[in-house]
């Protein structure tokens, strides 16, 4: 970098930072201020000292509307301004120079091979320089940094406008953490993490995990970047660097999740075990892994079973897929089905997976209430739904709601004898009724208006029943008891 003083035809002088690299690339928005025929010259000079009478100018500053102490260049002061750039640059060597006037900017461009490489130089607004830089002075600025390339706001610019820009050009870290701390600070989580994707593959694992450590919003977008293309080693890196022990343990157990062979899924939940889970997690993975144990049993079972014809269930009802790494409700259910009536020390049994997973009652009583239903085994229902209390009395009980039981039995095709018994259980009127009246229990709702003594809607109801039927007469002979005090 160098600098350089001009004096205006008004005597103010300016000082001006002049810097090597290409000039192709349009300068950033904040700097096109003026349009017309002296749009290139203001847009390529801008003053190092603002006006005594106005604030420093700033970025912000610059991209607003308000006038700032730009001198209107003309074309002939255009020229002045590239012989004196000239003169400063004849330092740089005595070998021929080729110069040219950039087109799209109006930037003065000298090529000299002896000057940085054959780079070409242009100017640069000393504000720029201010902001293009790490620190405040501005010391650590390259000279031959393209439009902020410190700052990255020239490929952030060049991403957001979709133009294809390289990384490769910021090689020291200092250069790569401003980049990322820019795009962070623009909140565009597709440049973050494209830009975490280069440092990933250009700085040791060790640097990378320190400085993310520091910056949060970067570091939460690379685990998802991980999570979601599976690069399970870098992330488990990645937790243990960070000391997420937990997280580490999970991610390590979502791996079972790629094994297909089931006699190798289990040897790895095995293993899973006796990582660092927290004591829920830890409960899940063990059950998960006793449940796939059994799973391999009772499929090796059945299947012979199935093979030899030797069950009249299997014969009748075919399995239709295998229940290997299938959930411990589906798991459940197939036990009710097929092994409903096994003891309880066998691994198929209903009742030891209850037991031995604790699966709640609702849970137990919805699943096998859907399994023995579709069988069409009413007795099985009767049953399940049957308690008895210390004192040997029967009760029905259903944690479920018996208007969720009348609903099931219904799906299954349920007849209405069986319907009527279990929608009479159910407590509230309102819904019994509904549930009566949609299912055509008829002895169900002439009973519930008789006890509600709604001798109106009695008399509404019989004009839906068939003439001549059993309702019809039931109906009739309620209506002619004497001794019902009915309410209306």
């Amino acid at each position: 970098m160098m600098t350089m003083t001009l004096r205006s035809s008004a005597g103010v002088e300016s000082q001006w930072a002049v810097f090597p690299g290409p000039s192709k690339r349009q300068p950033p928005a904040a700097l096109m201020l003026l349009k017309g025929e002296t749009q290139a010259y203001r847009r390529a000079l801008l003053p190092m000292q603002p006006s005594p009478s106005k604030p420093p100018l700033t970025p912000s500053a610059v991209s607003s509307k308000e006038e700032t102490n730009l001198g209107v260049f003309s074309p002939f002061q255009m020229l002045s301004l590239t012989q004196a750039l000239k003169a400063m640059l004849q330092s740089c060597g005595d070998q021929r120079r080729n110069t040219r006037i950039t087109a799209a900017t109006g930037v003065p461009r000298i090529q000299s091979d002896e000057c940085r490489g054959a780079r070409p130089w242009r100017l640069l607004p000393w504000h720029e320089v201010i902001c293009s830089a790490a620190d405040p002075s501005g010391a650590g600025v390259m000279t031959n940094d393209p439009w902020g390339q410190l700052q990255g706001s020239g490929s952030l610019h060049s991403w957001w406008q979709s133009e294809i820009c390289s990384l490769e050009r910021f090689r020291s870290l200092r250069e790569k953490l401003v980049l990322l701390d820019e795009a962070v600070a623009v909140h565009d989580g597709n440049v973050i993490t494209a830009i975490l994707i280069f440092l990933k593959r250009t700085l040791k694992r060790e640097i990378l995990f320190q400085e993310l450590e520091v910056r949060q919003v970067a570091l939460r977008h690379l685990i998802h970047f991980l999570k979601e293309t599976g690069e399970q080693t870098l992330l488990l890196d990645l937790l243990r660097f960070l000391d997420r022990t937990e997280e580490v343990a999970l991610s390590r157990y979502r791996e079972h999740l790629s094994i297909q062979d089931a006699e190798k899924r289990r040897e790895f939940l095995k293993g899973c075990i006796r990582l660092p889970f927290s004591s829920e997690d830890a409960v899940h993975v063990q059950d998960h892994y006793t449940l796939l144990e059994r799973q391999i049993i009772i499929e090796a079972n059945d299947r012979h079973l199935e093979a030899s014809g030797q069950s009249e269930i299997f014969r009748k009802y075919p399995r239709k897929a295998s229940i290997l790494n299938m959930p411990l409700v589906t798991t459940l259910f197939y036990s009710c089905f097929y092994h409903y009536t096994e003891a309880e020390g066998t691994f198929s049994s209903p009742t030891n997976l209850k037991k031995t997973f604790k699966i709640p009652d609702k849970q137990y009583v919805l699943t096998a209430l859907a399994a023995r239903a579709k069988l069409r085994a009413w007795h099985d229902v009767d049953a399940l739904l049957t308690t008895k209390n210390w004192l040997g009395y029967t009760k029905k009980r259903a944690p479920i709601g018996f208007h969720r039981v009348v609903e099931i039995l219904q799906r299954n095709s349920a007849p209405v004898q069986v319907l009527q018994e279990y929608v009479r259980l159910v407590e509230d009127v309102e819904t019994r009724l509904n549930l009566a009246m949609k299912y055509k229990c008829h002895d169900v709702v002439i009973d519930t208006y008789r006890d509600l003594k709604d001798r109106h809607q009695l008399m509404a109801y019989r004009c839906k029943v068939e003439r001549g039927s059993a309702e019809e007469d039931k109906i009739d002979s309620i209506l002619s008891n004497l001794q019902i005090r009915w309410k209306n």
